[in-house]
C-alpha cells in the first residue's frame, strides 16, 4: 500500500508526553490536521483500531469520527471515481489529487474496520462505532464522495447504510441489544427509507444463498430491525431528514409518503414470504392488524403469509385467523373458509392452553356479526356443548354464559333448546362431531342436551350456570371479559371463603390425603 511522503513522528516521545492513548490520539489528530505532511501518521491512528483494549479501541473510534468528519468538511478527500493507489502515483495527477486519493482510500480503510468492530465483544464498542459510522453518513451526505447519475439534487450515501444494516442483521449472533440503539436513527425519514430497501435486497440474498433454511437468529434479528419502523400518518410530517435537503422535496423519493408505503409493503412481503420459527410466526401476528396492515398499500397480499401461518397449528393458527379477519372486514377480501377454520380449532386441548382467554376472545369477535348464517352459529353453538361435557369447572363459567349469548344474538337458534322430541343423549344425537364442514354437521337437527347434563354438574356454580338454558334468557348479553381467565385456584379460593352457615355436630377434621399431608390438603378446610 503506498504511503505519502512525510515525517513519522516518534511513538515514544509522544507516548512519554502525553502519558495515555488518549492524549497520544489527540496529539497525532492534531498533528494531521495541522500540516498534511503528516498525513502517515493516520497509519498509527488506524492501529489503533485493532487493539484488543476497550479503552483505546473507544479512543481511537472518536478520533477517526473527528479525523474524517474535519476531512470532509474540509473537502479534502477525492471526490468522484476513486482511482486504485497506483494509478494515483502517475504524473496524470496532481499533488492535491494525490493527497484526496491517498486520504480516500485511508477513509474506506477505516469505515472497513469500524464495520468490523459492529460484531465486537463489547456493546460500549460496537454502539460507539454506529455512532461513528452514521455520523459518517451523515457528513458524506452533506459533502457527497461521488457524483449522483440522476437528476435530483439530493445525495443519500445508502451504499454505507447498506453495510450498516447488513453487520447490524447478523446470522448468528444476536443483534437485538444493537439494533435497538439502531432504533432513534430511523426516526429520519431519509434513514428509514433506505433501511427498508436494504432490509428487502439482503434478506432475500441471504436466504438465497442459505436454501430457505429456517434461520431463527438472523430472522430474529431482522424483526427486531423492521418492526421498529414506524411510518407517518401524513406526507406533511415528514420533514425530519438525516441528510439535509438541497432541493424541492418533490424530487426526492425518500421524502415521499407513497414511496415509503411501497418499501415498507416491499419489505415485510420479503421478510414473511420465507418459512418463520413459531416464535416469529406469534410475534408477527401479533402486531400485524396495527403496526403492519395500516401501512401496506394492498394489505390483501398478506393472504399467502396468513394462510401459511394458519397450517402451523394451536395459538398460531388462532393468530393467523384474526389478521384474514382483519382483511375480511376491512379491506374486503374474499375468503369463504374463514369459519370452517376457526371451527375446526375448536377441539377439547382448547379448554387446557394458556392462550385460552384469547381464543374466547376472539372467537367473541368473530361471531359478533348477527349476520352470520343460522346453520353456522348453531354448529358453533352446538360443537362449544359438546365440548363442554369434558372440560374443567374454570372453562365451563366461561363457556356456558358464551353458549348463551350466541343464542340471545341468533334468537332462531332457541330451537336447540326447545325441542321437545330432540336427542336426549349421545346415542340418539343426529349431530356429527367428526364433521369438518358446519355446513354438513346436522347441528340445527340436535338439541342442547349436553347443557341440560351439565345442571347435574358435581360443581354448584357451574350447575347454576346451566340453569340459564330452563328459563328465558334476557336480551341482555353476559359480559364474559371477566370470565375469560378464571382459573382453579381463584375457584377453590373463592369456594374456601364462602363458610358454610350449617355447623356438623360431629365431624373428624382432614389430616391430608391417604392420612398423609401434602398440596392436596389446600383445597380442604382445616380446622
Amino acid at each position: 500500500m503506498a504511503a505519502l511522503s512525510g515525517s513519522r513522528v516518534d511513538n515514544s516521545n509522544i507516548r512519554k508526553k502525553s502519558g495515555s492513548v488518549k492524549l497520544l490520539l489527540k496529539k497525532k489528530l492534531e498533528l494531521i490536521l495541522e500540516s498534511r505532511k503528516n498525513a502517515n501518521i493516520l497509519f498509527d491512528i488506524l492501529e489503533y483500531l485493532q487493539s484488543n483494549q476497550e479503552d483505546e479501541l473507544l479512543c481511537a473510534i472518536r478520533t477517526c469520527e473527528t479525523l474524517f468528519s474535519t476531512l470532509l468538511e474540509r473537502r479534502d478527500l477525492y471526490i468522484g471515481q476513486l482511482p486504485k493507489e497506483e494509478e494515483a502515483l502517475t504524473a496524470e495527477y496532481s499533488a492535491e489529487e494525490k493527497y484526496k486519493i491517498w486520504m480516500r482510500h485511508r477513509y474506506h480503510d477505516c469505515v472497513k474496520q469500524l464495520l468490523e468492530l459492529m460484531v465486537h465483544t463489547s456493546f460500549q464498542v460496537k454502539e460507539a462505532t454506529l455512532c461513528t459510522l452514521m455520523k459518517f453518513i451523515q457528513m458524506e451526505g452533506g459533502q457527497p464522495l461521488v457524483k449522483a447519475d440522476w437528476d435530483e439534487s439530493f445525495f443519500f450515501p445508502h451504499e454505507l447504510l447498506k453495510s450498516v444494516v447488513e453487520h447490524l442483521l447478523q446470522i448468528d449472533e444476536d443483534s437485538s441489544l444493537l439494533i435497538a440503539r439502531f432504533q432513534e436513527f430511523l426516526e429520519y425519514d431519509d434513514v428509514r427509507y433506505y433501511v427498508m430497501i436494504s432490509v428487502n435486497v439482503y434478506v432475500s440474498m441471504i436466504m438465497q444463498k442459505m436454501n430457505e433454511a429456517v434461520l431463527p437468529v438472523f430472522q430474529q434479528n431482522i424483526f427486531s430491525l423492521i418492526s421498529s419502523v414506524v411510518l407517518p400518518d401524513k406526507e406533511s410530517e415528514m420533514n425530519n431528514f438525516l441528510v439535509k435537503p438541497k432541493g424541492e422535496l418533490e424530487e426526492w423519493r425518500a421524502a415521499k409518503l407513497k414511496e415509503h408505503k411501497g418499501a415498507f409493503e416491499r419489505m415485510w412481503l420479503g421478510f414473511l414470504k420465507h418459512k418463520l420459527p413459531s416464535s416469529l410466526y406469534k410475534k408477527v401476528l401479533v402486531i400485524l392488524h396495527e403496526t403492519i396492515l395500516p401501512h401496506m398499500r394492498k394489505p390483501v397480499l398478506m393472504i399467502d403469509f396468513l394462510t401459511a401461518a394458519y397450517e402451523v397449528g394451536g395459538a398460531i393458527s388462532l393468530l393467523a385467523l384474526n389478521g384474514l379477519f382483519v382483511l375480511v372486514h376491512e379491506h374486503n377480501l374474499e375468503y369463504p373458509d374463514f369459519y370452517k377454520k376457526l371451527y375446526s380449532l375448536l377441539e377439547p386441548t382448547v379448554f387446557h392452553v394458556k392462550y385460552r382467554a384469547r381464543f374466547f376472545h376472539l372467537t367473541n369477535l368473530f361471531l359478533s356479526s348477527t349476520h352470520l348464517p343460522l346453520y353456522l352459529v348453531a354448529a358453533f353453538v352446538k360443537r362449544l356443548s359438546r365440548l363442554a361435557l369434558t372440560a374443567p369447572p374454570q372453562a365451563l363459567l366461561m363457556v356456558i354464559p358464551f353458549i348463551c349469548n350466541l343464542i340471545r344474538r341468533h334468537p332462531a337458534c332457541k330451537v336447540l333448546i326447545h325441542r321437545p322430541s330432540g336427542p336426549e343423549g349421545l346415542s340418539e344425537d343426529p349431530y356429527i362431531m367428526e364433521e369438518e364442514d358446519p355446513a354438513k354437521c346436522r347441528a340445527l337437527e340436535s338439541s342442547l342436551w349436553e347443557l341440560k347434563t351439565l345442571q347435574n354438574h358435581y360443581h354448584p356454580d357451574v350447575a347454576t350456570a346451566a340453569m340459564a338454558i330452563s328459563q328465558p334468557l334476557s336480551v341482555t348479553e353476559v359480559d364474559i371479559s371477566e370470565l375469560l381467565d378464571i382459573s382453579a385456584d381463584e375457584m377453590v379460593a373463592k369456594a374456601m371463603k364462602n363458610r358454610s352457615k350449617v355447623v356438623p355436630l360431629e365431624f373428624q377434621p382432614v389430616r391430608g390425603l391417604f392420612g398423609k399431608k401434602d398440596i392436596m390438603s389446600q383445597y380442604f378446610i382445616l380446622e
